[in-house]
């Protein structure tokens, strides 16, 4: 069995103000949560200071991004998976559509950054999803194979046991639209069995989160879904009551 897994992408939201309210509110409900993996992962810059925050409990950090070099380095700006782990990371999210989209990050590049985090013991988070043209001209299936492809061509198959995938329908992140339970299984299982074909076992137990506005009204069922193990949460990870409700329905 999987154990269903909710993590929370803050974007570029918060305060040191707002953070404190949002990480105590998160502490206080915590206990409700039945068995689920939760992790919240803040702007790079909040990181240690939502760490102290949570003051151990079961919630997880994680982060947005990270470099493609696995060393410190003269690269202005950016934050090493080293760096990652010594603030206590357990996970990184790779390859959002965002960063596909605004920062010109691609399928090569995200590979190797799910390489450099893997050889470093931090989990990565692998967007993969398609545009509302792309599903609309029937190439949703290819686009996500050769999402996954460029990953699996550095990892390999087994390495995905390590991995969790994020599907993110990008006509529906922070639009409102959600894909019906029907239209996200239907991914995921398209997901689960492309790994299949590589290695059965490992894609018996690869992790797939659905991120693209959950909300506490629709998880429930997203959730019920035989192939989604979870989601990775935008908006409403940033309301501490949002939050925990989706973690209920996870479980």
């Amino acid at each position: 069995m999987r154990k269903p897994f909710v993590a929370g992408n803050w974007k570029m939201h918060g305060s040191k103000a707002s953070i404190l309210t949002l990480v105590s509110d998160l502490n206080s409900k915590i206990a409700e949560i039945g068995d689920v993996d939760v992790a919240i992962c803040p702007p790079a810059i909040y990181i240690d200071y939502v760490n102290r925050a949570l003051a151990g409990n079961r919630i997880a950090v994680g982060a947005q991004n990270m470099a493609e070099e696995a060393n410190q380095g003269a690269f202005t700006g950016e934050q090493s998976v080293a760096m990652l782990k010594d603030m206590d990371c357990n996970y990184v999210i790779l390859g959002h559509s965002e960063r596909r989209a605004l920062y010109g990050e691609t399928d090569s590049q995200i590979a190797t950054k799910v390489d450099v985090a893997l050889k470093a013991g931090v989990t990565p988070i692998l967007c993969v999803g398609e545009t509302l043209e792309e599903r609309e001209s029937g190439v949703m299936e290819s686009v996500i194979a050769t999402q996954l492809d460029a990953v699996l061509d550095v990892v390999g198959i087994e390495s995905f046991d390590k991995v969790v995938i994020a599907y993110e329908p990008v006509w529906a992140i922070g639009t409102g639209k959600t894909a019906s339970p029907q239209q996200a299984q239907e991914v995921h299982a398209f997901i689960r069995g492309k790994l299949s074909s590589l290695n059965a076992d490992v894609a018996s137990k690869v992790v797939i989160q659905y991120g693209g506005s959950v909300k506490p009204d629709n998880a429930v069922e997203l959730f019920g879904q035989p192939d989604i193990d979870g989601g990775l949460i935008g908006g409403a990870s940033l309301n501490a009551n949002d939050f925990i409700a989706i973690c209920k329905a996870a479980g």
